[in-house]
């Protein structure tokens, strides 16, 4: 798949903090929310809206990972996305739901 790059992980830059930066500010723990997904997936537009929404609402930090830039994550989501990750579990595929959402990060 000659367009995309090999072998790095892609994150969108807006609103929420980049994969790969280390820990968050002040030493605390990473992103408690992880988005992956594609450009120019409609699904994950919606989802993005509502993570972004849910996570300001709740006070948590969120990513996204681009699954075109990585051959592993490209196999293993391309026909799931998007996909939601909650404290490094899977929690949605496809929609996200934000009561359900809401409810994983305020247990």
């Amino acid at each position: 798949m000659p367009e995309r790059a090999r072998g790095r992980r892609a994150v969108a830059a807006l609103g929420h903090r980049q994969s790969g930066q280390g820990p968050a500010p002040g030493g605390g723990v990473s992103a408690r929310v992880t988005l992956y997904g594609k450009p120019g997936c409609h699904l994950c537009d919606d989802a993005r809206v509502i993570i972004e929404a849910v996570c300001a609402e709740v006070g948590t930090e969120w990513t996204e990972v681009d699954i075109t830039q990585d051959d592993a994550l490209f196999t293993q989501y391309g026909e799931q996305i998007p996909v939601t990750f909650v404290d490094g579990k899977q929690h949605d595929f496809w929609r996200v739901d934000p009561a359900r959402l809401r409810k994983a990060l305020t247990a």
